[in-house]
């Protein structure tokens, strides 16, 4: 494989050349374990889910049965991780997604998907600011006497955010993980008042009774709940720094999807005991978000209610923290590989980090903040334009794009090993694949069919369309540039997916014919 003409580049010996300089490389050996979790979970959001994902699931859904979902849920990703982790020990890549599909179906898929994953994380992102700006008004009027329009402090977050993303990820681990860890220890503390004074039916295990997952809300109860996992499939974004991919990122996966399972699976059945399965329902219904600060209020006071939501603010500063950096290392590789500017492909000054995509995600979420700013005619407090249509309308179209490069990537898995030969081999890992390929096929599909109902539109809004209708034409846009390239720049195109190393396998194919 050969780089373009412009390119700087290093041979090996058996006459792989992808290496394009050290400044084009992001800095090895910065993540450990430890730092690579808390980055990955940190995207997750732990205390978002359990005070806005889990009731909005419950009132709008009706689901009783939500812990079970996050069971199930757990199983398919799970499945999913198998392929997904097998394939990071050959393709260490801060593209991940676009790359592996790139080595699976080829180029042309790989740029369709590079594009919808510049997109995806992008609007996961940027949605957070808006029910960010809502909380700290909201905070900053109840305890300050302050009355702040929510883009205001979604601006700070914004620059704050942007300067972090210059710096070394190093930091960024250890803000991450002191919030992460604080976050996670206070939704526990609510977790074992609940069980300890449980609501009038008692320790109730209704909640994962299969029968309580019945009735037209279930599959748009699966959109809201695997929203909840996003931040996982994140580990093989940062493999490139790490001293041991092959072994951190398939270890840091494993990891995450299990315990955010577990961790998920539990603190929405604390919901239901906390309240009773007969009335977590209408109780999340009248409480909405608040719903876990009533329940806290009750049982563990007023101080750890306020503290509570001091931690709610922080750690929606870890995700958007988390996703910034995977936006701007997308953008790196995007950059490196010419699916985007040359400029974004270069890493800055003596932090190795992707300063240009850090800096694009900046300019992109102020955009878009001060156009939702501009368009919010409600009076100070009114959630609609930050929570109900930034928050809302960028998580929905974020989550259907990574569940749509997830399935995709679940069949780039099996086609990478069975054009490789190594069909027998990887047996096992190819099935699970083609299994969670499946389910997360018909996860999207419900995604696409009831999207009006996960934006809160009615079932003629034409967002019903619109919206899923931006993943879709990343997808088409994408294809189209790669298809361009591969008749116009071969070179650059037989490159997509390639990274910054001449990857092991394909020395050992040449080796071995």
């Amino acid at each position: 494989m050969t780089t373009d003409s412009s390119s700087t580049s290093r041979a090996t010996a058996d006459g792989i050349s992808t290496f394009k300089g050290q400044e084009r490389a992001l800095r090895a050996d910065r993540l450990g374990t430890g730092g690579l979790l808390l980055s990955v979970l940190a995207a997750t959001a732990p205390l978002m889910v359990v005070a806005g994902v889990m009731p909005t699931t419950f009132a709008v859904m009706g689901i009783v049965g939500q812990p079970l979902l996050f069971v199930v849920l757990g199983i398919v990703l799970v499945l999913f991780s198998l392929g997904y982790a097998e394939m990071s020990r050959h393709v260490h890549n801060a593209g991940a997604f676009y790359a592996y599909i790139s080595r699976g179906l080829g180029g042309t898929a790989g740029a369709g998907a590079a594009l919808v994953a510049l997109v995806a994380y992008n609007s996961l992102q940027v949605g957070i600011y808006g029910i960010f700006g809502f909380e700290v008004s909201g905070l900053l009027a109840t305890y300050a006497d302050l009355e702040v329009a929510w883009w205001i402090p979604s601006l700070l977050a914004v620059l704050a955010v942007g300067a972090l993303g210059w710096l070394k990820i190093d930091v960024n681990a250890r803000v991450l993980g002191v919030l992460l860890v604080v976050e996670v220890l206070l939704v526990v503390v609510f977790d074992i008042a609940a069980v300890a004074d449980p609501g009038p039916e008692g320790l109730s295990l209704h909640a994962f009774n299969p029968d309580t997952l019945t009735g037209a809300g279930v599959g748009t109860a699966l959109c809201f709940c695997i929203a909840a996992f996003l931040g996982f499939e994140q580990a093989p974004v940062y493999a490139e720094e790490t001293s041991k991919p092959h072994v951190l990122v398939p270890r840091v996966m494993f990891l995450a999807v299990t315990g955010v399972a577990v961790f998920f699976a539990l603190s929405s059945w604390a919901l239901t005991v906390a309240t009773g399965p007969s009335e977590i329902v209408a109780t999340s219904q009248e409480q909405s978000a608040g719903l876990l600060f009533f329940l806290t209020e009750e049982r563990l006071g007023s101080t750890f209610t306020d503290v509570l939501h001091v931690l709610f603010v922080t750690g929606m500063f870890a995700a958007m923290l988390s996703f910034h950096n995977v936006v701007a290392r997308y953008a790196f590789a995007m950059g490196r590989e010419g699916l985007l500017p040359a400029a974004f492909g270069r890493t800055t000054g003596t932090s190795g980090a992707p300063g240009t995509g850090s800096l694009l995600q900046t300019g992109i979420a102020a955009v878009l903040v001060v156009a939702f700013a501009l368009t919010d005619d409600k009076p100070t407090g009114d959630p609609t334009a930050p929570v109900l249509h930034l928050f809302t309308w960028g998580g929905n179209i974020g989550a259907l794009g990574v569940i749509v490069l997830m399935a995709i990537a679940s069949l780039s898995v099996v086609v990478f090993f069975v054009r490789r030969g190594a069909a027998g081999a990887q047996a096992w890992r190819l099935v699970t694949s083609a299994l969670a390929g499946i389910a997360l096929v018909v996860i999207a599909g419900y995604t696409v069919k009831d999207f009006d109902v996960l934006v809160g539109a009615g079932p003629d809004s034409s967002l019903s369309w619109i919206l899923p209708g931006v993943i879709g034409l990343a997808l088409v846009v994408g294809l189209v540039q790669g298809a361009v390239l591969r008749s116009r720049a071969p070179r650059t195109h037989a490159r997509i997916g390639l990274g910054n190393e001449a990857f092991q396998l394909e020395r050992e194919a040449e080796r071995a014919s």
